[in-house]
């Protein structure tokens, strides 16, 4: 707009023009350019918060460990309950280590206790208010030999406690551990947390989990279902076992949601194991279509049918069951009978040959292949297992130069909180790595200490290595 100069209005119009840009055309190019930008920062930080889920989902179980889970703190107490390697309560009880108490002696003798009486073989502390503390209790337990315990000293390691006291107060809680005092309920989950990471976890709010950044400033809804898909996405690539599963973890395959989990909980509860897939429709509200959607995700362990046991589709057995008739094999077979038998027909016919001839896709062909040979196969049992440890570091151990094993807590846009075994995470920056690294939280890397700062808690961190 350029008013006429030798109109008597020009400097009226000039005046009027002005007022409008300032007053309501630059506020609202302003307002517009900020919409966008939060738009874009909420989504990204979304999918941060999803993909550091995902990876923590994804952390390997350490099965077989009957636990000792702590859930620490100071005038409260320490609560403490052992599991069994089924994620059974075998005890519960607490102690007061610390202020202002001060019970460190008796805390000793009650835990050593717990350890010989379950033959514990693995320590648990959540990472909260008073775990370093707790810590230095547990290196002390396990420094020497524990009397009359059958077994070797445990090792320990510390835990995200994050969601804990959600799932001790939730509906869920009550309904597992109706006789157990809530404060308990948090150790619990703790000790469960690294018996299968995703079968714990799934009992939270995925927001209450804790993993990303500015969680409670973006958009509730887009978090939510960003959440739930991550979730879903997890538990439908691992698999679920029909006959075991919670319903928190059912409601989460695909086509099945919170009624229809509860469904086929209480029908295994008043019928028994499943003994095949097919049991399934048997199960009120369950139809076709449903089958047809959540059948490959369900497994169903020393069952009928071995082949319930992987991941093969049902509607793919009569492609397994002719691939493994032309190697000379029933699904009775013994997984190194399948390997060796399959092996040798790979050597006598191509896949794209075997593909044509029985009618199928080539990749679905290869996933048929591989779980005929690796049924059920865990895909997180590949990922790097948690950092066990057996003793204590404090800030005033580390030294610039010295290289440690750390565990990726948090993943932000900076660069990522890594765990080296003290009270504070130190910071592994990304100028501090190589371009082109993606970590996830869980990932185990090798980090050099860059610089200690004792009075201001920081450590600064260098990527030496990572295995994921």
């Amino acid at each position: 707009f350029r008013p006429d100069r030798d109109s008597p209005l020009a400097d009226q119009l000039v005046l009027a023009a002005d007022d409008a840009a300032q007053r309501l055309l630059l506020p609202a190019i302003e307002r517009d350019t900020r919409r966008a930008l939060t738009e874009q920062a909420e989504t990204h930080a979304i999918s941060v918060f999803a993909a550091n889920l995902r990876a923590l989902l994804n952390r390997p179980p350490l099965a077989g460990h009957t636990v000792l889970g702590i859930d620490p703190g100071f005038r409260t107490g320490c609560k403490v309950a052992v599991v069994d390697p089924t994620g059974k309560v075998l005890d519960t009880t607490a102690i007061y280590p610390h202020a202002p108490q001060k019970q460190w002696q008796a805390a000793l003798d009650i835990l050593s206790s717990l350890v010989a009486r379950h033959a514990v073989t693995l320590i648990v502390i959540g990472n909260g208010t008073a775990s370093r503390e707790s810590e230095q209790l547990i290196a002390e337990l396990i420094r020497a030999p524990i009397p009359n315990s059958p077994i070797p000293n445990p090792q320990y390691l510390i835990v995200s406690e994050a969601g804990a006291s959600v799932y001790s107060a939730s509906k869920l809680a009550r309904a597992e551990l109706p006789a157990m005092d809530v404060s308990m309920r948090g150790a619990v989950s703790i000790a469960r947390r690294v018996q299968d990471p995703l079968a714990e976890l799934v009992k939270i709010t995925p927001q209450s989990i804790g993993v990303g950044m500015y969680q409670h400033d973006v958009d509730q809804a887009q978090l939510a279902k960003a959440a739930a898909d991550a979730v879903e996405s997890v538990v439908n690539s691992v698999g679920v076992d029909l006959n075991t599963a919670s319903p928190a973890l059912l409601t989460y395959v695909a086509g099945i949601g919170p009624k229809l989990a509860a469904r086929i909980v209480a029908h295994r509860d008043e019928n028994g194991p499943f003994l095949n897939r097919r049991a399934l429709k048997r199960v009120p509200g369950l139809g076709p279509k449903t089958f047809e959607q959540a059948a490959g995700f369900l497994r169903v362990l020393g069952g009928d049918d071995p082949l319930d046991g992987s991941a093969i589709h049902p509607e793919s057995y009569p492609v397994a069951k002719a691939l493994l008739a032309r190697a000379g094999l029933t699904a009775q077979a013994k997984p190194s009978e399948r390997e060796a038998g399959l092996a040798a027909l790979r050597e006598r016919q191509s896949l794209d040959a075997l593909a044509v001839e029985l009618g199928a896709g080539v990749l679905t062909l290869s996933d048929i292949l591989e779980q005929l040979i690796r049924p059920g196969r865990d895909p997180r049992a590949s990922l790097p297992a948690p950092i066990l440890r057996s003793d204590v570091l404090t800030m005033d151990d580390l030294r610039p130069g010295m290289r440690l094993k750390g565990t990726v807590q948090n993943v932000v846009d900076f660069g990522a909180f890594v765990d080296v075994g003290v009270k504070q995470d130190g910071l592994l920056h990304r100028s501090k790595m190589p371009a082109g690294i993606q970590l996830r939280a869980g990932n185990v890397i090798d980090v050099k200490i860059v610089r200690v700062e004792p009075e201001r808690g920081r450590i600064g961190l260098e990527l030496a290595s990572v295995a994921v």
